[in-house]
């Protein structure tokens, strides 16, 4: 059996968006797990906030497709994420217990993930942007009839006094997914590592190429 002892290197994609899309039409349903299907196909990993609704749908489509899909929960243990925040624990390989509440699990999701895609939503959804713009990571704003979500980002960024150039918007989950995933790869490839070959397991971690 083949072990991909790199599969660190493959680019993680966290999915925001709403937890509840009462408000939302069919087409949201259908963008999220298309965003999730081809977060896989393009040979990545979808990480999500283990939580319901947008991110929820995607975690499905990636499943569906035979990917990995991680989540990193608000909650202290599956007790607490299941009894106390009602979440699921359907469509993930891993999930995280944080402990850190809603607030303290967004920093930590966007920070364990290359990219982030924003789809329609509101505080929380905003709240994980706001993190990933000031970190600089590569963004991919979902656009569609919905609530003004990316209208809404596009105000704070041009009221925000800082330029930054990773922030993609479409309406097309393929080509969100492409962009988003190219910047990432292009930000590793600024940072690389020589990673352990196999006679240094167990021994002395790789250095980093500066």
């Amino acid at each position: 059996m083949a072990i991909d002892k790199h599969g660190h290197l493959k680019i993680k994609v966290a999915v925001s968006g709403a937890a509840e899309m009462g408000f939302l039409g069919q087409v949201a349903y259908d963008k999220a797990k298309e965003i999730g299907r081809e977060i896989i196909r393009q040979d990545g990993i979808l990480v999500s906030g283990a939580t319901t609704g947008f991110p929820l749908w995607a975690a499905i489509g990636a499943k569906e497709e035979g990917g990995m899909s991680f989540g990193l929960s608000p909650a202290s243990n599956e007790v607490e994420h299941v009894e106390t925040y009602r979440l699921p624990v359907d469509y993930m390989d891993l999930i995280i217990y944080t402990g850190f509440g809603y607030s303290g699990r967004d920093l930590l999701m966007t920070r364990s993930s290359d990219a982030i895609i924003i789809g329609p939503g509101r505080i929380g959804t905003i709240h994980e942007f706001t993190i990933a713009y000031e970190d600089l990571k590569p963004i991919g704003v979902l656009t569609g009839d919905w609530e003004d979500t990316d209208e809404v980002i596009k105000n704070i960024m041009d009221k925000s006094h800082r330029p930054n150039d990773k922030v993609v918007f479409s309406d097309d989950p393929k080509i969100l997914v492409q962009r988003v995933m190219e910047m990432a790869q292009a930000d590793k490839e600024k940072h690389k590592y020589v990673h352990m070959n196999d006679d240094h397991i167990g021994g002395t971690v790789g250095e980093r190429v500066l």
